[in-house]
């Protein structure tokens, strides 16, 4: 119970925050060995369940405007989903089995802390009325290399809008609004892989997780839109590099 509430609050916080979920949900099992049911692709379908679960949460007001009066910001988000989607589904078998490395998690979150920095500054002005089908097809682009555990989805996607000239909040809010298909359709694409799987799971430490993963998911967002509205992402690089520098050392310690 322990281990899947920690999972979920971990999942809900880093799947918004630029600090990547993937590489966290990977290093925490494998620091402490944890096994069971936790370590499970049907686990992790429970935790993207909560966190689709904040998305549309947070956002449910911007996507019933997207669909009755902004059809042509819709229309970009649904182009802007094309790359990640195609990604997915072309090489999420390799990347389960090849990529998951605590080595190469460490060399991503430090290659996309120093692309955040550059991102930083370059001049950000641009409001979300602005956004154009140039710019969905940029940052979708960068979404679709999140695939790479230790990338991030929002860390690279609010970085593509900020190389793009979108001020800070509202790259971060057209990367939520882009990440909402993506995330659904891994969802989907897990629950059809866990279909064939007829194990029995606890399902009580399944809804804690779900639940976890839901609350810690939604405050991340409204934490992330408001921080960026006045600070930068610096303080998230520099828990990158940290986080970074506290992996080599367990890869070492390890040896």
């Amino acid at each position: 119970m322990f281990e899947a509430i920690i999972l979920g609050i971990v999942q809900g916080l880093t799947e918004f925050l630029p600090v990547s979920s993937t590489a966290h949900l990977i290093l925490l099992p494998w620091i402490f060995n944890w096994h069971g049911d936790v370590d499970t692709l049907t686990f992790d379908i429970a935790l993207h369940g909560g966190t689709l679960l904040a998305l549309l949460a947070c956002f449910y007001k911007d996507w019933i405007d997207l669909f009755l009066r902004k059809r042509r910001l819709l229309s970009y988000i649904i182009i802007g989903s094309i790359p990640a989607g195609i990604a997915g589904l072309l090489l999420n078998n390799f990347v389960e089995h090849h990529l998951r490395s605590p080595l190469l998690i460490s060399i991503m979150l430090i290659l996309v802390g120093f692309v955040m920095l550059v991102a930083e500054r370059i001049c950000k002005y641009r409001n979300q009325d602005s956004i154009n089908i140039s710019d969905s097809i940029f940052i979708g682009i960068a979404q679709a290399l999140a695939i790479i555990p230790g990338v991030s989805r929002s860390g690279i996607t609010i970085s593509a809008g900020l190389f793009k000239g979108l001020q800070r909040d509202v790259a971060a809010r057209f990367s939520f609004l882009l990440s909402t298909p993506i995330i659904g359709g891994a969802l989907l694409l897990h629950i059809r892989k866990a279909i064939t799987n007829y194990a029995v799971y606890d399902l009580q430490l399944f809804l804690w997780g779900f639940i976890a993963s839901f609350l810690t998911g939604y405050i991340a967002i409204k934490f992330l839109l408001a921080f960026l509205k006045k600070y930068p992402l610096n303080i998230f690089v520099y828990y990158r590099f940290a986080l970074a520098v506290v992996i080599i050392a367990g890869i070492w310690l390890k040896a």
